[in-house]
Order: structure tokens, then C-alpha cells, then sequence
């Protein structure tokens, strides 16, 4: 498979080794807005450089191509890719609107190409342990969902593109929060009521909020409580699944969120407390994992884990939390269902 990256940035940086290092993928070229960002990373990389999108877009001889700009680029550069017959992998959040995820979703299945958005969490070691235990029933019908992520932010956060409302279609919820909000509806399925807070006390960044307090509840009842924030000053990941017959849990990220954990606990009201602990240490592998997922998908015909739909899920997951506070009111994500 020969491939394609818009954007030089830190995604870039990221995803292009996983795209070289694999045999059955060659990385053609990289293109960024500024032909010297491009330059850098594709001499590491030992590809072609150009500059823009539209040079890698127009390319006849790429078979897919991956998507790490900013997210106000990200409908055009993926509906060109995908109407010139190429498969896509674009970094989360999806779009910073529905219409465009929508119209992302129409470009995918009239060309009959992959679109997969950029959830890397999904594929975690210890996100996919905590998933098969729970799959197995080992937790049974699940009560609640507890998820906070956070990070500190830095010093001139303010003057970052992240903090545009231009160029992002949200705040930490949307930012960062997005990979809670997959996971929660990957465990517990779709919601049916939403609520949520934000606040803005250190960053000053409004309209765009440095910390999200959504709660999720199923139709059966289960309800996840999601934070996302940019005011914790130890970076933290935490993710919990309480059912009926016991818990799962996984804590950390590895890196600065401390050693990736996966915790696997039962209910027994006369028993000491006792725990599986599995520890994941070494490098994070999930940006392999993902890679993997996407050319298997494309290679067998079928829909990845974390596929287009699943971003513009989470997508509509997130702005009902922010319709909910900025109504105050307890919203219903699918009252205006997908035209798609």
C-alpha cells in the first residue's frame, strides 16, 4: 500500500515511522503547509516532501492517504482524497462540524473506500484487555462508566491553534475528551440523555472550554460521567467499568500518565478485595495497532475499529454535551438523526 501524509506537525511525527515501518506499506510523501516542516520529516523518513494538500491528494499513484492537520482542514483534504478513489485515515475529531463529518461519510461510501478516524485509545493493550474482559461477561450488565483525562496545558496554550474556535469545533471535551467520549459509547452502546457543565477559570480560552463535565446515560440506564480537563497539572488517564459482578479499569497511558494499567475486579461481599493487575510497559504501541487495524480493513473489505461513523458518533456526542450546557437542559444526541 502506498501512502500519503498531510501535515508535518506532531500526528506527523507520529504516524509516519508506524506508516514506514511496516513491509507490506511504503511511504510515498508527506506534504505541509510550509515546504520546510515537510522537508524535515520526509529526509527521516526518506520520501518526497511537497507542499499543501492538494499535491498529495492529486497523486495517482497513492492508495490511501492520512490526514494529521488541524481539524478545519480535515473534510476538504479527506472528501478529495476519497473521491479520487483513495482510503483515509483521519486524526480525531473527525471534522469541527456534523455536516462535514456527514459529508465525509457520503464521500466514503460512494467511492467504496475505508474512512477510519484517528482513535488510537481503542487500540491500547490495556484498553483492549479491559474490553475483552468485559466482552467475556466478567463484570456483567454494566452500571456505570467513570472516565477522567486531563493534562496541564503550557505555557502559551492561548496563542496555539488549539485554542482558535476557527480552526477547532470545541474545547478539552472535544480536544481530548473525544477519546472518553469513543470509549464510553464503544463499552456501554448509544446514549439517549445527555448533561454537562464547563468551565473556564485559568485559560481564559472562551469560547472554547478548558474543562467538560458531560454525563451519559443508555436507555437501560447506565449512566458514564466523563471530565476532560486542561487544568490537571499531573497529566491523568482513567478510565472505570462497574457492573453488576465486578469492575474493570484502566489507568495510565504510559509516558507521563504513568504506567498502562489494566485492573480486573469482582464483587464478593465476604471475600478480602483482590485484583488482576496487568501492567503494559515499553513504548506505546497503539499508533502501530491502529495502523495495523487500517490496512487490515482495507485489505479484507471491511469497516475498522473506529470507523467513520464512530467519529461522527463521538462527534455528535460531544456537541450534545455542549448543547446541554449551554441550556442547561437534559438532551436527547439522536433527536435529529443522521441524514446518511
Amino acid at each position: 500500500m502506498r501512502v500519503g501524509i498531510v501535515g508535518a506537525g506532531l500526528q506527523g511525527r507520529r504516524r509516519a515511522p508506524v506508516a514506514q515501518s511496516l513491509p507490506e506499506t511504503e511511504l510515498v510523501v508527506i506534504g505541509a503547509a510550509h515546504i520546510e516542516s515537510a522537508e524535515r520529516l520526509a529526509r527521516r523518513m526518506g520520501c518526497e516532501a511537497a507542499v499543501g494538500w492538494e499535491p498529495v491528494v492529486a497523486r495517482d499513484d497513492l492508495d490511501a492517504v492520512v490526514v494529521c492537520t488541524p481539524p478545519h482542514l480535515h473534510a476538504a483534504i479527506s472528501i478529495a482524497a476519497m473521491e479520487s478513489g483513495k482510503h483515509v485515515l483521519c486524526e480525531k475529531p473527525l471534522t469541527r462540524t456534523l455536516e462535514e463529518a456527514e459529508a465525509m461519510l457520503r464521500a466514503a461510501q460512494g467511492a467504496g473506500v475505508v474512512l477510519k478516524c484517528g482513535f488510537n485509545h481503542r487500540h491500547h493493550p490495556g484498553v483492549q484487555l479491559a474490553r475483552r474482559w468485559f466482552e467475556d461477561g466478567r463484570v456483567g450488565e454494566p452500571l456505570f462508566l467513570r472516565a477522567r483525562y486531563g493534562i496541564g496545558g503550557r505555557t502559551g496554550y492561548e496563542q496555539e491553534w488549539r485554542a482558535d474556535p476557527r480552526v477547532v469545533g470545541g474545547g478539552q471535551l472535544m480536544e481530548q475528551g473525544i477519546h472518553a467520549v469513543d470509549l464510553a459509547r464503544w463499552f456501554l452502546g448509544d446514549f439517549s440523555q445527555v448533561t454537562c457543565f464547563v468551565a473556564n477559570s485559568f485559560w481564559k480560552t472562551e469560547p472554547l472550554e478548558e474543562n467538560g463535565f458531560a454525563l451519559y446515560r443508555t436507555p437501560a440506564g447506565a449512566v458514564a460521567s466523563i471530565h476532560s480537563s486542561l487544568t490537571q497539572w499531573r497529566n491523568l488517564f482513567s478510565f472505570e467499568v462497574y457492573g453488576r459482578d465486578g469492575y474493570v479499569a484502566v489507568e495510565g497511558l504510559g509516558g507521563g500518565y504513568g504506567t498502562e494499567r489494566a485492573i480486573l475486579g469482582k464483587r464478593d461481599f465476604a471475600a478480602p478485595f483482590s485484583e488482576e493487575v496487568v501492567e503494559f510497559r515499553g513504548e506505546d504501541r497503539s499508533w502501530f495497532e491502529e495502523w495495523r487495524e487500517f490496512e487490515a480493513s482495507i485489505k479484507d473489505g471491511r469497516e475498522p475499529l473506529g470507523d467513520g461513523r464512530d467519529g461522527f458518533e463521538a462527534l455528535r456526542l460531544v456537541y450534545a454535551a455542549y448543547e446541554a450546557a449551554n441550556t442547561g437542559a437534559v438532551v436527547n444526541p439522536a433527536a435529529e438523526p443522521s441524514a446518511v
